[in-house]
Formats: C-alpha cells, sequence, structure tokens
C-alpha cells in the first residue's frame, strides 16, 4: 500500500441522514401518531488519508450505502458536514474540477449499465461531460485505452452490456469511473453481485489500480473476507452509527466492541479449531424506533444499567493507540479481550 499522505482525502465531522416515513397527514391525524423519521445515518465521523482504503462493514440496513450516497453528494447531509480535499462538498460539487476528482462504483453491474448505449458511450460521457477531450479520435484512442486497462478488449467498446457477464459489466463500469480521471472512489459492495472467483478478480484488479494511479478507496462491503484484502482501516456499523475503527489488521487479529466480535465469530471456522461459538441473539432493532442508549445493548452479553441508560460515544480503546470504538464495556476493562463472549 502506498504510504498515505497527511492530509485526509476525506472527512466526515457527525454526519446524519434521515428520512421522513410518516403516512399521509390525514391518515396520521386519524391515528393520532406523530412523524416516524428513519435515522438510516445517526452521526459518523472519520477521514480517509490519501492513497489509503477505508472499508465499512455491518449487516444489511445499518446505514453502509447511505453513507456511500452521502459522500458522493447523491444525498444531502440531514447535519454534519462532508469535507473533500479540504473543502466542504456542497462546494466541491459545485465545481466540475473538484467534482471530476470523485467517482462511485454502483453494486449491481446490471442495473448501472445502460443497456441501450454501446460499452464505448458509456465509458466516454464522463470524458464528454467533464470536457477532457473534444477530439473523437482522443475519445475512442482513451476509451481503448481503459478498457484495456480493467482487462478487456478495445474492440468490447462496440458491443452492448447485455453481451457480457457479470464480472465484465463491473469491469466495463471501473472503466467508466476511471474515464475523468478520478483521485476518490466510492466503492458500494461492487462485489457482491458476483460469483466468488470472479470476486477475486475485480478484488485485484482495484488493488492494482490502486497502486497504479494512487487512488482512494471507500470500499462499502457485508463480506469481511473481501475487506479484509483490500483495506488499510476498516469502520464497523451498527444501527446508523459507527460502533469501532481500526487498523484493518488491528481489528481482525483484536476485535474490541461485542458487535465486531460477534461478527468475527460468524466467520466459518476451516481449521476446526473446536473453539466455543456463542451467537448473538436477538434481531436488529428498528432504525425508526432506536433502544435507549446503546443500541447494541439489547442484544448484547456484557450490557448493564449504563449501556441501558446512556449512549457511548467514539473514544480510544483501552491497551491500544490506534483503535476506536463506543462501547461502555471497553471503557470501563470489562470486555475481557481474547476470552468467549459470553453474559456476564
Amino acid at each position: 500500500m502506498r504510504k498515505p499522505d497527511s492530509t485526509p482525502m476525506l472527512e466526515t465531522i457527525d454526519v446524519a441522514r434521515h428520512f421522513d416515513v410518516s403516512r399521509p397527514l390525514v391518515q396520521r391525524l386519524l391515528a393520532r401518531e406523530g412523524r416516524r423519521v428513519l435515522r438510516a445515518v445517526d452521526g459518523i465521523s472519520f477521514a480517509i488519508e490519501k492513497g489509503t482504503t477505508l472499508s465499512l462493514v455491518g449487516e444489511s440496513g445499518c446505514g453502509k450505502s447511505t453513507v456511500a450516497r452521502l459522500v458522493v453528494g447523491l444525498y444531502g447531509p440531514t447535519h454534519g458536514s462532508v469535507v473533500f480535499d479540504g473543502q466542504d462538498l456542497a462546494q466541491a460539487r459545485a465545481n466540475s474540477e473538484q467534482r471530476r476528482r470523485m467517482q462511485m462504483i454502483f453494486q449491481d453491474p446490471y442495473a448501472s449499465l445502460n443497456p441501450r448505449w454501446r460499452v464505448r458511450d458509456i465509458v466516454a460521457e464522463p470524458i464528454r461531460a467533464f470536457g477532457l477531450t473534444q477530439s473523437a479520435a482522443e475519445i475512442d484512442a482513451r476509451v481503448g485505452e481503459l478498457l484495456t486497462q480493467v482487462g478487456l478488449s478495445p474492440l468490447d467498446g462496440q458491443k452492448f452490456p447485455h453481451e457480457f457477464s457479470g464480472g465484465q459489466r463491473q469491469r466495463i463500469s471501473i472503466a467508466r469511473a476511471l474515464s475523468s480521471n478520478p483521485e476518490f472512489l466510492v466503492c458500494d459492495e461492487p462485489t457482491s453481485a458476483l460469483d466468488v472467483s470472479v470476486q477475486a478478480q475485480i478484488l485485484n484488479l482495484m488493488k492494482d489500480l490502486q497502486a497504479r494511479l494512487g487512488l482512494t478507496y471507500l470500499f462499502i462491503s457485508h463480506n469481511l473476507a473481501v475487506v479484509r484484502q483490500v483495506s488499510d482501516r476498516v469502520g464497523v456499523m451498527y444501527l446508523g452509527r459507527l460502533v469501532e475503527l481500526a487498523p484493518a489488521e488491528t481489528l481482525f487479529n483484536t476485535p474490541r466492541h461485542p458487535y465486531t466480535r460477534a461478527l468475527m465469530e460468524a466467520i466459518p471456522d476451516l481449521e476446526m479449531t473446536g473453539r466455543q461459538r456463542i451467537p448473538v441473539g436477538g434481531e436488529v432493532p428498528s432504525p425508526i424506533d432506536p433502544p435507549s442508549g446503546c443500541p447494541f445493548h439489547p442484544r448484547c452479553p456484557l450490557a448493564n444499567d449504563r449501556c441501558i441508560a446512556e449512549r457511548p460515544e467514539m473514544i480510544t480503546a483501552r491497551g491500544t493507540a490506534e483503535t476506536l470504538v463506543a462501547c461502555h464495556a471497553v471503557e470501563e476493562g470489562r470486555d475481557r479481550v481474547g476470552e468467549p463472549l459470553i453474559a456476564a
């Protein structure tokens, strides 16, 4: 991995995104109910250094994809701010040069490509939109170069998306994202719709492109094996909030938050060590009506009265310098690192 620069490429500061999911006014009046607000993202802060990869992981519905859309400006934050290379995102999005520097790779390669356009037009669109070159010959040459860069043939530019497999379509999506010469890519589960063998090819391609082009990634995934392969740092999300943020190897070797430890327990034990596993019971609470205090306390074997009453803030975990965790048990030394996660 590249040695990171000192200035963050992207920083989020207490960013939240809430959605009003209330029923129509007349129905609410008849039912005598108030507004219902879904807290998809409920105040998260992190920074991504240049040339590095930060991955966000968590169960479905925890807010990962909403964060991705906030970061690229598809959603505006309810409160908080997103700073891109030292500039507020709202100002950066108004500047075409800054907007060019940020692109997104979407989850579904079958839905993110226009089926009526030929591949050469799909890849060339950002080049035309940002006015990077006007000559048709130069555009065709650049498209051929991009397709070659992602492992396809320049001749594939004449085809339509339906003529390609899922992995090939995702390569086209990557070529399109790279066509504006970006520095920062938001990757929203780019391999989740692909076969395992194809996933490895796409991940290796993305790592190679990062090393050669100096790209910075925000990588969204629920697959811990994928995250471990590509990440410099990992943030674990639960119910719209970050509960742990640490260097990748630190998090996988010494997870601190009970939820992170539960995710690690779910990884298959291929070596058949016979170690004790304690599954986490219960269901993920509704983001419309989250629990009081720590949102994980209804499912946490280490929860106490403080966890029920007081929401924990991100602090440096005891005994570490780089791990941030939002957990009263860790703060109080009740987490018993290295021991099975069982109720106190």
